[in-house]
């Protein structure tokens, strides 16, 4: 597996139209974002790009953190074609053993279809939900 994917955090290495064509026609979760706003979430957040051997991005995630104390986990995904082959997981591994990501406290994310794969990395379902609020801008 190893010798066929990679894992980088180069953003220089990031497919812009790619990323921004599965938010909007793949994803369930981001279907209004255009280029510019996927391009400044890139820039303001640490981001993991998934790469063939030859170097063909195909998968990503991003983190919005701090560094020391907080970080939330999004976009996460992995092409169609090569979902089903361990890939996911191996991204997941990449970003929960990064030495940059060490010894933060709270991790979060949103999911509705991949609570199996973010459990085995110890996410648990809220333990004080009504401690959590949120505001959503329309």
């Amino acid at each position: 597996m190893s010798t066929k994917f990679y894992v980088s955090t180069d953003k220089s290495k990031l497919d812009l139209d790619l990323i921004t064509d599965f938010l909007n026609n793949k994803s369930y979760w981001a279907k209004t974002r255009n280029k510019s706003t996927v391009e400044k979430s890139i820039a303001n957040s640490f981001c993991f790009g998934v790469f063939n051997k030859e170097n063909q991005q195909i998968g990503f995630a991003r983190v919005i953190t701090d560094f020391a104390v907080f970080a939330w986990l999004l976009d996460v995904f992995i092409l169609e074609e090569y979902q089903g082959k361990g890939i996911g997981k191996m991204l997941m591994q990449e970003i929960m053993s990064n030495e940059e990501l060490q010894g933060i406290r709270r991790w979060g994310l949103g999911t509705n279809d991949a609570h199996g794969l973010y459990k085995k990395f110890g996410f648990l379902p809220l333990s004080s939900p009504n401690d959590m609020m949120e505001k959503i801008n329309k």
